[in-house]
């Protein structure tokens, strides 16, 4: 379904009641950020930062300071929102912008991009893009989902996907190895965390429309979220996984 009204009220209509963008509890998050043993003034860049979650509890568990970049005027609200409610005073800077147009002036000591590989064209062009603005020895943090099993190809037409846009749970991995990164750990969703996305998707279009009868947009969420349930019910959930992929970048040895 071709969606008319703007992409970004639609997403954050969608995401109002989400911490987190991705299929993912916070519990499961909170043991990777502990993994991650980022030490004082380490940097961070955050591509798609999304409602800046991530980012946030990295800054309340670490003194980091980095990046957080954005497309999404309302998205960009929320994170300079969250981090001055949790963390005033935090060294991150956060850019209103399609993150294939940020260029960095530094290297940075953790590269992420959760759920957004559609900025660098792929899973490939992400890890390859990240690659290039990680200190070496330095972290890459990828969110990507996966092929539990081969899709339908009514799955496919539904959600005008193509069988290549993912790999499975082993090809994400590899593609890693591919590009010269060591595989350290990977976080893969539960049905709870995939079900919580998605049906906390539902609660929030249902909201909206009842909070917002006068807005034109309102009809269009609902259809869209419609069609979003059916697709998800009937072959996404038996079909895509989710997982975070830790990389870390190997240090050259000359």
């Amino acid at each position: 379904m071709e969606l008319k009204m703007d992409i970004w009220k639609f997403f954050s209509v969608l995401h109002e009641y989400h911490g987190i963008c991705n299929p993912m509890s916070t519990a499961k998050l909170d043991e990777l950020i502990g993994l991650l043993e980022l030490n004082p003034g380490a940097t961070v860049l955050d591509i798609a930062c999304g409602k800046g979650e991530i980012l946030t509890r990295l800054a309340e568990r670490y003194e980091i300071a980095g990046v957080g970049v954005d497309i999404s005027p309302y998205f960009v609200a929320d994170t300079e929102r969250r981090l001055k409610e949790r963390v005033l005073g935090a060294k991150i800077e956060i850019l209103n912008m399609d993150g294939a147009d940020y260029s960095p002036d530094q290297l940075f000591d953790l590269s992420m991009c959760i759920g957004a590989s559609w900025v660098y064209q792929g899973h490939r062009g992400t890890l390859n893009a990240l690659k290039s603005m990680t200190k070496q020895g330095g972290l890459i943090l990828v969110g990507e989902p996966f092929w539990i099993r081969e899709p339908d190809e009514a799955y496919l037409a539904a959600q005008n996907y193509t069988r290549d846009m993912f790999g499975t749970h082993y090809e994400n991995v590899n593609v890693g190895e591919d590009e010269g990164l060591c595989p350290l750990y990977t976080l893969v969703s539960n049905q709870d965390d995939w079900d919580r996305y998605e049906t906390l998707k539902w609660y929030a279009a249902e909201k909206y429309a009842g909070k917002n009868p006068d807005d034109n947009d309102a009809n269009e969420v609902l259809n869209r979220i419609s069609h979003e349930r059916k697709s998800y019910l009937r072959w996404g959930r038996d079909t895509v996984g989710w997982s975070l992929y830790l990389f870390r970048k190997v240090i050259d040895i000359e």
